[in-house]
């Protein structure tokens, strides 16, 4: 699908040496003079030399104003930017969510308006939401907050700080909530998770039927660079693929892109009881409580939910078409990951 035309010729990206960062940055980059890229390390410095010579990356932190400072300085007027700068699974307790997530976005939508941005995309989350009350229901733009637990909280404070900011006239901003996402550049939890579905360690918590909307990292780029160009400013738009599947779905078609790659798959899916779920989210809600947080418990306890989206508004309103489904993101998963050596 061919994009509108950027709105700038410069893009400043946060976090663009993260899963989607990278794959934001490679696109960009194509099209762009210039993409200022804030990374936290020169080993991410070096992987996003491969993207281009219009890449200028800034080494620091979202949180240190002085590397802000670095990323907006001697912008052109009209610039735009994609603060995709964010922690999900936090190793410092759940006060890091709030720091990164929310005391970050405040930074950045305060560069951005001393610096003079034409159009901020900030990349929000489907857990502000929660969870669907009922696997046929669907998170639209007019969905309620609901947020689920520390992350989904975090993520709401942060759009509010958003709209918030676009409705003073400070910025130009629009918000994208994508959902699970997969592909290239994954990190480590990714191929763990590729890797336990290829062996058969993989569970399905209940029967399986929940249903999960997804976005591949393709198509969740094409939604945030159609936002930048034709989004409204202070408003949401979800951005998924173009089809919601059940987890036994969703198992069996990373499976079937196994095989397509030629790699052999071995037992299915093991089962546990929604019980098991119910009982992992009440240890995830019972830690988070006391600022504590385990990866692993909280993605069990979210394993027996639906949490799906409607992605009607970004259709119309953005001509966003997703062009990749799960079967060959998959594949472009798995062979991105067998090129680097990846044991899956």
């Amino acid at each position: 699908m061919t994009l509108l035309p950027p709105p700038s010729s410069v893009l400043v990206v946060t976090g663009a040496g993260g899963w989607l960062g990278r794959n934001l940055v490679g696109a960009a980059a194509a099209g762009r003079q210039r993409v200022r890229a804030l990374v936290q390390s020169a080993d991410e410095v070096a992987l996003l030399a491969l993207a281009g010579s219009s890449v200028e990356p800034v080494v620091g932190d979202v949180l240190d104003p002085g590397a802000l400072d670095r990323l907006f300085d001697g912008l052109p007027p009209g610039a735009s930017v994609v603060h995709a700068a964010a922690v999900i699974h936090p190793t410092a307790g759940v006060r890091q969510l709030f720091d990164v997530n929310v005391g970050g976005t405040s930074m950045v939508l305060d560069r951005a308006r001393r610096a003079g941005i034409g159009r901020l995309v900030h990349v929000s989350s489907n857990s502000p939401f929660g969870v669907n009350p009922h696997p046929s229901h669907a998170f639209d733009e007019a969905s309620p907050y609901d947020p689920y637990l520390g992350y989904g909280a975090s993520k709401r404070e942060a759009e509010e700080l958003v709209v918030a900011a676009a409705h003073r006239g400070d910025v130009d901003a629009v918000i994208v909530r994508p959902p699970w996402f997969y592909g290239p550049h994954q990190p480590e939890r990714q191929t763990r998770w590729l890797r336990a579905v290829r062996r058969g360690r993989f569970p399905l918590v209940g029967d399986g039927s929940n249903r999960r909307s997804m976005v591949f990292t393709g198509n969740l780029v094409q939604g945030i660079l159609r936002a930048e160009a034709a989004g409204a400013t202070g408003e949401a738009y979800w951005i998924a693929d173009g089809e919601a599947l059940t987890m036994v779905e969703i198992l069996a078609t990373v499976r079937d892109a196994f095989r397509a790659e030629g790699l052999a798959v071995s037992g299915g899916s093991p089962r546990l009881p929604r019980l098991a779920g119910v009982v992992a989210e009440r240890g995830d809600r019972a830690l988070q409580r006391v600022g504590r947080y385990h990866q692993a418990l909280h993605v069990l306890g979210e394993l027996k939910e639906s949490i799906v989206c409607d992605i009607g508004r970004a259709r119309r309103e953005l001509g966003y078409e997703p062009e990749v489904d799960l079967f060959e993101g998959m594949r472009q998963s798995i062979r991105w990951s067998r090129a680097r050596g990846a044991e899956l």
